[in-house]
């Protein structure tokens, strides 16, 4: 009897839960950006209408970056001439450029706001093709997991010091130790198999030490990036470029060492 009321019970939170899901669906959530003025974003004001919706204030790039700060550095390119053509669903500006709206619905309710039901590595082979990603080391796995270097709640937080975003790249990087050569200890240490430097993250810049061998942090170039004021992954690395993982600066003759270290 007692089971035979648990069943039920996980029944009807299973109907409810997918009768939830499919309204969400039909129906979506709140229509992202309509309970702003329109004159934020367009040229035409509050009487905006779909054959003028395309004329901005602004670049996309510049008016999503307002709310969604950061998003841009660490993501896929925008606002440029697309090199070749996009599906019909994924339009582009009247520029030709691709834009922020080629791949989200700018006033969607869907999570993400993404156009259409392409994710990862199918919304990535829409536009690219396989040769794209062959080239790179990892055959372009940790791009084509998202668009956007953002936190993940699927990365498994064995160091909490460590910044959101070199969380996100050791969710990949930790699993793929003998492919990509890159792993991160309980203390923060990078360590490079390759022969690159181990270096740690997740430590607040400047760090303190009596020589005081570390520039400011103002004198820093705006390439080195450091994330809630802390060195991180992307401090050094550039994830989305076709060189994935690419020095922010040169590091001929220690260059790149020496935008940080006073030696």
């Amino acid at each position: 009897m007692f089971n035979s009321k648990r069943w039920l019970i996980g029944l009807a939170c299973a109907l409810l839960l997918g009768v939830g899901g499919w309204l969400y669906a039909a129906l979506g959530g709140k229509a992202h950006l309509m309970d702003q003025p329109c004159s934020h974003c367009h040229v035409g004001g509050n009487t905006v209408d779909p054959a003028r919706a395309g004329r901005l204030v602004g670049s996309q790039e510049m008016l999503c970056g307002i709310c969604h700060k950061n998003a841009r550095r660490m993501s896929h390119p925008s606002g440029f001439p697309a090199a070749g053509k996009t599906p019909a669903d994924m339009p582009l500006d009247w520029k030709g450029d691709l834009t922020c709206s080629t791949c989200h619905e700018v006033h969607g309710s869907q999570p993400g706001l993404m156009r259409g039901n392409k994710h990862g590595k199918t919304l990535c082979l829409a536009c690219h093709d396989k040769a794209f990603f062959a080239a790179m080391k990892d055959g372009g796995t940790s791009l084509q997991q998202s668009g956007h270097a953002l936190p993940s709640e699927a990365v498994n937080q064995t160091n909490v010091g460590i910044d959101a975003l070199s969380l996100q790249c050791m969710g990949c990087h930790n699993k793929q130790t003998d492919a990509m050569g890159v792993r991160v200890g309980g203390n923060g240490i990078v360590r490079h198999s390759s022969g690159g430097a181990n270096h740690p993250i997740g430590v607040p810049y400047p760090v303190f030490d009596q020589s005081h061998s570390f520039k400011s942090k103002g004198s820093l170039p705006k390439e080195i990036w450091l994330p809630d004021g802390k060195l991180s992954c992307v401090s050094c690395h550039q994830p989305y470029k076709k060189e994935h993982g690419k020095l922010v600066v040169t590091n001929a003759n220690s260059s790149l060492c020496l935008q940080c270290h006073s030696l």
